[in-house]
């Protein structure tokens, strides 16, 4: 009953520091105007001086789109497919204290053009990334990835997102493949709060970008050039490709949201936690798969300062997950960031369809023994705070 509990106040507080920012025409259901009426073509090329997409702004070669055949999109609705210097703008709000970040379905074209031949440009003031759909990632014939695309230094006011075309060329067949984009939500997470006293922020992995309401697929991340915890999983560098996973198409541990490392080479998540003093520390978590027949050795390495420990979870791929802590003896400095890493390197597939996957990590709570403070120890009080505001 007790963890009931826990669970689901770390939902409610979730949900305090969070909410979806409303973006026009989100995934193309409502056409561009001036269609030709009896147009059938499952590709329909537009022009800026006649067509107008509802709540978007174009130029260069676009395409409107409707699934069938050989193009898959979530919801089996419509998309745009941005061709020669093809690029999507929209202008939103942004809030003061908030970071925002973009969730968006990337989609191929054919299968040829299916294993890292198709990629889009996303940019925001001061931010810019290259997305590319990769097969091996997952089942669907598109993917899903979160993005931050500003921060509470825009402070309150209007900025926009933009989506291009990247010319990319498959070597077999010399086939140029454009993307096809769908699906886009941005959500606006309240910048950094601790709860219940645990140093680690967002330990739980509940504060994450938006999923998708029709997509049982999960959310790629994949790390950057920044190294600084931020947004889209917020309080944590990521490191690699991983998957942000739901409760509603996955098995997660606790609470609504989990990670899986999956990109097979070195990847996984990191953060900072201040403390101070001198004692015994343990820091307990929670090791599983998701549900997604990731069979085998599913095992990640935990790295806390200079000390490394590994753990290894037999899985058969059904959902199933163990608790696990490490025990030490430390001393901290005053004001010295704590660096703990969780990261994988062996590389793991589904049984069935060969798609990576990898093990789940969740449920990270730092605790300390009597008389050791973390200096960003706040108890439910922050409750009272966010209310506040």
């Amino acid at each position: 009953m007790t963890l009931r509990i826990l669970v689901i106040t770390l939902f409610f507080l979730a949900m305090l520091v969070s909410s979806k920012v409303t973006l026009q025409n989100p995934s193309f259901e409502t056409p561009p105007t001036n269609l030709t009426t009896n147009a059938t073509s499952q590709f329909m090329l537009l022009d800026s001086k006649i067509n107008v997409i509802p709540g978007w702004s174009f130029k260069g070669t676009v395409w409107y789109v409707t699934s069938g055949g050989n193009i898959s999109l979530p919801g089996n609705g419509h998309g745009l497919q941005l061709g020669p210097n093809g690029m999507i703008n929209q202008t939103f709000k942004s809030y003061d204290s908030y970071d925002c970040v973009l969730t968006f379905t990337i989609a191929p074209s054919s299968a040829e053009c299916a294993n890292n031949y198709t990629a889009v440009n996303v940019s925001a003031p001061g931010v810019s990334k290259v997305f590319f759909y990769d097969e091996s990632l997952g089942t669907e014939m598109w993917q899903t990835y979160a993005f931050s695309v500003g921060g509470n230094e825009i402070k309150r006011g209007f900025f926009g997102v933009e989506i291009q075309s990247v010319v990319t060329t498959t070597s077999r067949s010399n086939v140029t493949c454009w993307p096809i984009i769908d699906a886009l939500l941005v959500k606006a997470i309240r910048t950094q709060t601790w709860y219940s006293g645990n140093p680690i922020l967002n330990s739980g992995f509940e504060v994450g970008p938006a999923f998708m309401g029709n997509s049982s697929q999960g959310v790629l991340l994949e790390g950057g050039s920044n190294r600084q915890p931020s947004v889209p999983l917020q309080g944590w560098t990521i490191l690699g490709t991983l998957k942000y996973i739901d409760s509603k198409h996955f098995a997660v541990p606790e609470g609504r949201g989990a990670i899986e490392l999956i990109s097979g080479s070195s990847s996984g998540i990191a953060t900072n936690a201040y403390l101070y003093g001198q004692g015994q520390f343990t820091l307990d978590f929670i090791i599983g798969d998701a549900n997604d027949s990731c069979v085998g050795d599913l095992t990640i390495f935990v790295q806390i300062k200079y000390m490394t420990w590994n753990f290894t979870m037999r899985s058969i791929g059904v959902g199933s997950s163990e608790k696990c802590s490490v025990t030490f003896k430390a001393e901290f400095s005053n004001d010295e960031p704590v660096p703990i890493s969780f990261y994988g390197f062996n590389e793991t597939r589904t049984s069935g369809n060969q798609v990576l996957c990898g093990p789940v990590i969740d449920g990270i709570n730092l605790q300390y023994s009597s008389g050791i403070r973390s200096k960003k120890h706040i108890i439910f009080m922050v409750l009272i705070i966010v209310l506040s505001v």
